[in-house]
């Protein structure tokens, strides 16, 4: 039998504890500009019976000139009990296309506090392909309480990513494109310049997924291998925004890996900086 991340659940396993009591099913779809995708107007038309909408954007730190800032604790708990969720769910997050930007709210309810989480394999386009049960009607919420414990090691800053390029301290793993990361592609975002940081490695989020399904435990291994991160050594993700970067947090928990935090402000915040170190070309 294939190693599959004990991270994630399977569309079979979830259409047979949909409406369970303790189950929290979050629609997790978010899409560039260039993918022609509406979230929100796709979940109203359908989603998983019981699933409740996460928007990425209301569920950012409003005060933060970044895209996708997580929000404080105190923030975050009272958006989470708004959705009806307590600590002790059990939570499974899906996307459209499947390991996009579910890993991301994945990553979100672990870093606060969340034990059971989990992200739906093949995505919400499969399990439509799949001709499982879909409704657009609105999702009824029952009052809760998320009690936030945050860990704030699960997060590196601008101060510490200086840090970790000048001192290499840590692995950096990049997932946005190769193009993007080699500086040969435009950045979807105005204003950022082209490339990585200095020794980074380049992680593409969609390596570690087919059809938007997660590799098994021994491919996202290879995968990584090859990459050139070292499994012993520790690891900071990186993407665009901090979104797809928690897509490589997810598979190096999946292989065992612990010693690993998310850049929140990515590239966003790096590539936005006049004055940070840039490099181009292959890692």
């Amino acid at each position: 039998m294939a190693d599959k991340s004990p991270f994630v659940v399977s569309p079979d396993w979830l259409q047979e504890r949909l409406g369970r009591p303790g189950l929290s099913v979050l629609d997790a779809s978010w899409y560039l500009p260039a993918q022609n995708r509406d979230a929100k107007a796709e979940y109203d038309t359908a989603h998983i019976p019981g699933a409740i909408f996460f928007d990425h954007e209301e569920m950012s730190d409003p005060d933060s000139q970044l895209p996708h800032t997580l929000m404080k604790p105190e923030a975050f708990a009272a958006a989470a009990s708004s959705m009806g969720i307590t600590n002790d769910d059990t939570i499974v997050v899906y996307d459209g296309p499947g390991m996009m930007t579910a890993p991301r709210v994945w990553w979100m309810f672990r870093t606060f506090g969340a034990k059971n989480v989990f992200v739906l394999d093949g995505g919400f386009d499969n399990w439509k392909k799949d001709g499982r049960p879909v409704t657009n009607a609105v999702t009824k919420i029952a009052p809760s309480a998320f009690a936030p414990d945050f860990d704030p090691g699960k997060v590196a800053s601008f101060t510490q990513m200086r840090e970790i390029v000048e001192g290499r301290s840590r692995q950096i793993a990049d997932a946005r494109s190769a193009g993007r990361f080699k500086g040969v592609d435009p950045e979807p975002r105005e204003g950022l310049r082209s490339g990585h940081m200095p020794g980074a490695r380049s992680v593409p989020s969609t390596s570690l997924s087919e059809n938007g399904y997660l590799k098994d435990v021994s491919q996202l291994r290879d995968v990584l291998n090859s990459a050139g991160i070292d499994l012993s050594r520790p690891v900071v993700t990186s993407c665009g925004s901090g979104i797809t970067a928690a897509v490589i947090t997810l598979a190096l928990e999946s292989v065992g890996h612990k010693d690993n935090i998310l850049y929140d402000g990515s590239w966003s915040e790096w590539g936005g900086n006049k004055d940070t170190p840039v490099a181009t070309g292959n890692a």
